[in-house]
């Protein structure tokens, strides 16, 4: 018995424990090695908790299920609580099996598999039951919704055990909101909250309210709201040419933003009406010229409106002659101009270049003045040393 106490895994305990934290159940070591082995079990509710009671050697002793109120579910083969979602699946000497179908709350406890040995053997399973959220459900959004209006929606599930996690989407990106949760009975609700100052960009926008939970294998419950904001227009004037040329076809689009659609658009010119409309056609939002002329100049103006406001765009006209346009560069006068400049240039800079070498400066040479007719270089120095408080000073200019 030793040796079988020491193969035992930590998940198995022996009958009369708690088995709350333990994956098997069994009886301590004795009474001729028969004990009863049993598996905590978790079940979502609705579905079916099989409850499965061994014994590794039995002498046909009987084998009882009994529920947390320890009311006897089966003896053996023999069922001893009237309730029809209990079922026997197999009895044996060594096997006690049974089903309770749609399973509920109220279902979750201990369950005590008993040996009749002398002692009576028992060994606990614990039942939990997952509570199942609810589809969650979005309030506080009503439509539509006008721009720069404040709005909090809610996020509401209920009946999950345990509690939900609840979580915000806007348009698949996730965000914050602010969570609640309260307690009825057995079960959860989970809320959660976000607060919205709505502007035009809001308009389509979906927001998404996703349930995860240990119950939903794989899957989601979630509820989606999408924002109807109602906002005064902007207009914007798109135009076919950006230069527009006497004769050229011109077309002007009057692109109005708002909800509801400003349907129709005003066109005007200077302030009064469109002149010539056999020339100048107006279809929907389009103001387009077929042939364009100087008349044609001025500033052209869409209004758009809803139940929200006005606003308008304007485009100035102004259309050119295409003979009065100047034509391309004349390279050869270009060329020239700059061959004049770079030989002017160098002029320059050889005038400047003699100035500077003429005004180098002077010296005082060591021939004295009459030096020129002395015979011999001896008489010269004389000469030179005689004359010396006359000497002239000479220059010398290099070029």
């Amino acid at each position: 018995m030793l040796v079988l106490e020491q193969k035992i895994d930590r998940s198995i305990c022996f009958c009369g424990c708690d088995c709350l934290s333990h994956t098997f159940c069994l009886s301590p070591p004795g009474g001729q090695g028969q004990f009863p082995i049993v598996q905590n079990m978790t079940v979502t509710e609705g579905g079916i908790a099989n409850l499965t009671c061994r014994v590794e050697h039995n002498d046909n002793t009987s084998l009882q299920w009994s529920n947390p109120a320890q009311q006897t579910l089966f003896f053996g083969d023999k069922k001893a609580l009237r309730d029809n979602r209990i079922e026997l699946v197999r009895a044996t000497s060594q096997e006690l099996t049974i089903n309770i179908s749609e399973v509920t709350l109220a279902d979750e406890g201990m369950y005590t598999c008993s040996l009749f040995t002398m002692p009576v053997k028992t060994a606990k399973a614990f039942l939990t039951v997952l509570g199942m959220p609810k589809k969650p459900e979005i309030n506080g959004l009503t439509k539509p919704v006008l721009e720069g209006d404040q709005i909090t929606l809610t996020c509401v599930t209920s009946g999950s055990k345990p509690a939900a996690d609840v979580r915000w989407f806007k348009n698949e990106k996730e965000i914050k909101g602010a969570k609640e949760v309260n307690t009825s009975g057995k079960t959860f609700t989970v809320k959660s909250s976000l607060q919205l100052l709505v502007n035009r960009h809001d308009d389509g926008v979906a927001y998404t309210c996703r349930v995860d939970h240990v119950a939903l294998i794989a899957t989601h419950e979630e509820t989606t709201q999408v924002l109807e904001v109602h906002y005064a227009p902007y207009v914007e004037i798109k135009h076919s040419i950006p230069a527009p040329l006497e004769g050229q076809y011109l077309k002007l689009e009057c692109v109005p933003h708002g909800n509801p659609s400003p349907d129709p658009v005003l066109w005007t010119k200077d302030g009064g009406e469109l002149p010539d409309l056999d020339r100048v056609i107006v279809e929907g939002r389009e103001l387009t010229f077929m042939s364009l002329n100087k008349t044609d100049n001025g500033t052209y103006r869409c209004e758009a409106t809803n139940h929200l406001g006005t606003s308008h765009a304007e485009y100035k006209l102004v259309v050119k002659d295409p003979n009065a346009l100047p034509g391309p560069p004349d390279h050869a006068l270009i060329g020239g101009i700059v061959a004049v400049v770079v030989f002017a240039t160098l002029c320059l800079i050889i005038v400047l270049g003699r100035y500077l070498a003429r005004h180098k400066g002077t010296y005082l040479t060591n021939e004295a003045k009459g030096a020129d007719d002395a015979p011999d270089a001896d008489t010269a120095i004389i000469n030179a040393d005689g004359n010396h408080a006359h000497a002239e000073e000479k220059k010398e200019y290099f070029i």
